[in-house]
């Protein structure tokens, strides 16, 4: 029978997206939940109660469990980001289920968690609970992927026969990387120097700044999406279709994306700032594992079935 898991979200799609892919890749039947602590002190107060060993609700706004889901019946509970990791432990205790953290469960008792799915750029330490990855996880099945693919050829109808086309996927500037116009103009007209003949596509996100966007708008992309004029999203074909896909380095979700999926080739395009941050840690791991600056995809198996061992 079929193990049910709820996953508690704080909101972030970035986060509830790897925690569905979490129970997707454990084969649990999943139950999404919203959660939020009542106060900012609440939220503080959670971490000196963790650390004493003392789990309570009551430090969360209500929220009601989904039928079929009460104490008994959901076997897992489990959650990404801080402002879920102290209700994944009081919620798991409340309905005698397991608790289960992705991303690293930072300020909180690690050791208390039934399993953890840690990135390696989290450089999470080494405990009998603790699997780590390489990749951030991707939420999106195969259907997702066919019916992106569908929607992008009715668009640009070309890719169907496009032979080994070039994809980019630019994303925009953080504390950790910046992204301006010439930057790009340069990394451009680099890629293009490279891949002469073959089709190429582009897309920019809601982060890219505008004289970058407008540089982009000036290269002959045979497919272009600009994020500001646009919002439909083809990563889910350039990812399945593209040979090779450039990638700004600050995109770590869409970098795990296409080292996960597909068979492109992954660049990256380095807009990061100097320093040993966890984006250049990421790069770095990603690097050193092929998946980066080659084909090779990330095979997760063996790391879900640690999971389910844990859980069990």
């Amino acid at each position: 029978m079929q193990k049910k898991c709820i996953i508690l979200t704080d909101g972030k799609a970035g986060h509830e997206n790897q925690t569905k892919a979490f129970a997707r890749g454990i084969g649990c039947e999943a139950a999404v939940v919203r959660v939020e602590f009542r106060s900012r002190f609440a939220k503080a107060l959670s971490y000196a109660l963790d650390f004493i060993g003392v789990r309570t609700l009551r430090l969360f706004k209500p929220f009601k469990l989904p039928e079929g889901f009460a104490r008994g019946e959901a076997a897992i509970v489990a959650g990404a980001g801080s402002g879920t990791f102290y209700a994944v432990k009081a919620l798991a205790k409340k309905l005698g289920a397991k608790a289960a953290a992705v991303l690293t469960p930072a300020g909180y008792r690690a050791g208390s968690f039934d399993c953890i799915l840690s990135p390696a750029f989290d450089r999470a330490p080494r405990r009998p609970n603790t699997i780590e990855i390489p990749v951030n996880l991707v939420a999106s099945d195969e259907e997702f992927y066919a019916c992106g693919v569908a929607a992008f050829r009715a668009r640009h109808p070309s890719a169907a026969t496009a032979k080994a086309p070039v994809a980019f996927i630019i994303g925009g500037p953080n504390k950790c990387s910046t992204l301006t116009a010439e930057w790009m103009r340069e990394r451009l007209a680099e890629a293009f120097a490279a891949t002469e003949g073959r089709e190429r596509w582009v897309t920019t996100s809601r982060r890219t700044p505008k004289d970058v966007e407008d540089v982009i708008d000036s290269f002959p992309f045979d497919y272009k999406l600009i994020y500001s004029r646009d919002q439909f999203n083809p990563i889910p074909a350039f990812v399945m279709l593209a040979s090779r896909l450039y990638v700004t380095a600050e995109s770590t979700g869409m970098l795990s994306e296409a080292c996960s999926r597909g068979s492109a080739e992954v660049i990256a395009l380095d807009n990061l700032a100097p320093g040993r941050h966890k984006f250049r840690r990421f790069i770095d791991s990603l690097a050193a594992g092929g998946y980066i600056g080659g084909a090779r995809k990330v095979d997760l198996s063996e790391a879900f079935a640690r999971a389910k061992a844990l859980l069990a």
